[in-house]
């Protein structure tokens, strides 16, 4: 299944402030644009700190759209989902899946989730290529990553990024922010991740940068 990482970033790379402000860091020709990509995508992917920090819909929401929307993914170990956020409340009118390390949930079962139980890593972590296994297995065939750093770095890490769709912001919040993507534990140049930029392009202030793994 191929796999494409959406970044939202400041200049140098942070995604949000040390107290956590991120809204909003790129502009609204930039925000207008990621819909435009969900819409392109059968399923868009979080991790369970966004939903727990932003309740997102992550729907597609643009003037006159009609078409399908993408099913929502959390990667939700522990299944700390709240029955009362977006995902859950809207679970009948958008396919939303869970991807668990333990048995399902009755009550998110109840409200139209689909969970998906995968093998865990260390501290109960998914198996990310168990999870993009599964979610094939349901008949997704192109999955949008717009998790926070931690998710964003996991996927990379594991090589299954085969896009970057990175979005800057013409703004620098420094050191102390919070980075767009975690550790990668690359020990040399060599070990780094390469990726081929294949376009560029200005929306509002911002700047659109694709690339493709090499």
């Amino acid at each position: 299944m191929p796999v494409t990482l959406k970044l939202a970033t400041s200049l140098d790379g942070r995604i949000a402030t040390a107290a956590g402000e991120s809204r909003w860091i790129t502009g609204e020709d930039s925000r207008e644009a990621v819909h435009w990509l969900r819409a392109e995508h059968d399923a868009v992917l979080v991790g369970i700190e966004t939903v727990l920090a932003d309740d997102p819909e992550l729907t597609v929401r643009l003037p006159g759209y009609d078409g399908p929307q993408p099913a929502r993914v959390v990667l939700d170990s522990r299944q700390r989902l709240s029955p009362t956020c977006k995902f859950v409340r809207t679970a009948r009118e958008v396919p939303t899946y869970v991807v668990a390390t333990t048995e399902p949930d009755p009550a998110l079962v109840a409200a139209g989730v689909k969970v998906l139980t995968v093998r865990g890593l260390g501290e109960d972590r998914p198996e990310l290529k168990t999870v993009v296994e599964a979610l094939a297995g349901e008949g997704l065939s192109r999955l949008f990553v717009e998790g926070g750093g931690q998710v964003a770095a996991s996927f990379v890490r594991c090589g299954l990024v085969d896009a970057l769709e990175w979005f800057r912001a013409p703004i620098l919040i420094g050191g102390e922010g919070r980075p767009g993507l975690g550790a990668l534990a690359v020990a040399s140049l060599a070990e780094a991740p390469h990726f081929r930029r294949v376009e560029v392009r200005e929306v509002g202030l911002d700047l659109w940068e694709r690339y493709a793994r090499v």
